[in-house]
């Protein structure tokens, strides 16, 4: 472990320290670098001061920068040792962070955890058991739960759509084609894309070797075939009420005026609520039609992280600090500002969280949720795929191109690690 000097003198003078024991200020200012989405930014300021305020006879230089969940995992493995200290990212990429040494095993930081008056243990009983055993690699926990939002379902504008009108894509398209409206997903993106999939019981999941098994180009266990998914998926796509958003564009479009039903998350409470107005409304994803069923649409259950780089040079105020800006409190505050969803779950059981009306959404989703375990090959091939039925290049009349796709996407997504 790379600890301070004075923080190991702390921790080898007593078995027990609390958190009113504080690290020597001779040492000098402890420099951490935090890593977090844009639209944290601001929270992630005021935390910093608490945790330095929670620490009064230590000096700090913390500085905060701004890194998306979604794209943490592809900055820091470009250079692990230049990274962040601390970082939030999203559930699906700790393998390969892990793979890298770019967490650290948070198991050897037991003691450490005991200046913040709490126990490793403490930490994995307070948050919800999904979001922890996701944070678990090979029996250890190498990150700190901090949201258990990174999921998506349907927002809509119930002053235009009823809940009847919602319940399909088939009924949703036609009452929005019907307003003058458009009904907005995000097609290019295996994120996203997976759903279709999932919901009619294809898979994804992680090799050793670190590919991906996936099994769309087949038939799935639920007895469809990948061709009648995709085809309902062109089918859509065609629809004149079908806006296909590109990723990382959802928010914008909402603000645009031209929706009245998008697929996205919690993160996007804020912008739909300001678009519909007292039409405000969200719920479970549609069914869709897959050959001459309606079956429900999937969705992927991930959570958000913050670990602790790997190569900190001062990992013991490292782990500190990333504790501090996911317990239950700093948790509370990111549901109060961010409308972001909780993992601890005695705010995830508080009457504020349960009132929300995007919490309640994601949580109706819950049940048709998967957890997305794949490897790097699979993000470039899914995200091809998905834009080719977004601009209509495959017809749902030819089955042989449909196929020839779903095997190309397989073939990509299953390529050997170099």
């Amino acid at each position: 472990m790379k600890l301070r000097k004075a923080m190991a003198v702390v921790l080898s003078a007593a078995m027990v320290v609390s958190s009113a024991m504080v690290v020597s200020a001779d040492e000098g200012p402890v420099a951490l670098t935090l890593w977090g989405a844009e639209e944290d930014q601001t929270l992630l300021g005021e935390l910093v001061d608490e945790f330095k305020a929670a620490y009064p006879d230590q000096t700090f230089d913390i500085s905060i920068g701004v890194e998306s969940e979604s794209t943490a995992k592809d900055t820091i493995l470009t250079d692990p040792e230049a990274a962040a200290d601390v970082f939030a990212f999203a559930s699906d990429q700790i393998f390969d962070l892990v793979n890298a040494g770019a967490l650290l095993n948070l198991e050897d930081f037991g003691e450490v955890l005991q200046m913040a008056g709490k126990t490793l243990d403490d930490v994995k009983a307070a948050n919800v058991a999904g979001s922890v055993e996701a944070a678990t690699v090979d029996g250890s926990l190498y990150a700190f739960p901090r949201a258990a939002d990174n999921g998506y379902f349907l927002y809509y504008d119930s002053s235009v759509l009823s809940e009847e009108d919602v319940a399909s894509w088939d009924s949703l398209l036609a009452a929005a084609d019907a307003a003058g409206k458009k009904v907005g997903m995000t097609l290019a993106s295996g994120w996203y894309n997976a759903s279709f999939f999932y919901g009619a019981g294809f898979t994804t999941g992680l090799n050793e070797d670190g590919t991906t098994a996936i099994d769309w180009n087949g038939t799935s266990a639920d007895g469809y075939t990948g061709v009648d998914v995709v085809k309902g998926m062109i089918n859509i796509a065609a629809s004149p009420a079908f806006m296909a958003i590109a990723d990382g564009d959802i928010t914008n479009q909402i603000a645009g005026g031209q929706l009245c039903a998008v697929v996205s998350g919690t993160w996007d409470a804020i912008a739909a609520q300001e678009a519909f107005g007292d039409g405000y409304a969200a719920t479970k994803l549609p069914t869709f039609t897959v050959g001459e069923d309606q079956v429900q649409q999937g969705s992927v259950a991930g959570y958000k992280f913050v670990g602790v780089n790997g190569f900190s040079e001062n990992s013991g105020w490292a782990v500190l600090l990333a504790e501090f800006i996911t317990n239950e409190d700093s948790q509370q505050k990111f549901f109060d500002q961010r409308e972001s969803g909780p993992s601890n779950s005695n705010v995830l059981a508080s009457d504020a969280v349960s009132a929300n009306l995007a919490m309640a959404a994601l949580g109706k989703q819950a049940e048709f949720g998967v957890a997305q375990n794949v490897g790097g090959k699979f993000w470039d091939p899914s995200a091809t795929f998905g834009e080719m039925i977004a601009q209509g290049n495959l017809s749902v009349d030819d089955d042989a191109a449909i196929q020839e796709a779903l095997d190309t996407l397989v073939e990509g997504v299953t390529a050997p690690v170099e």
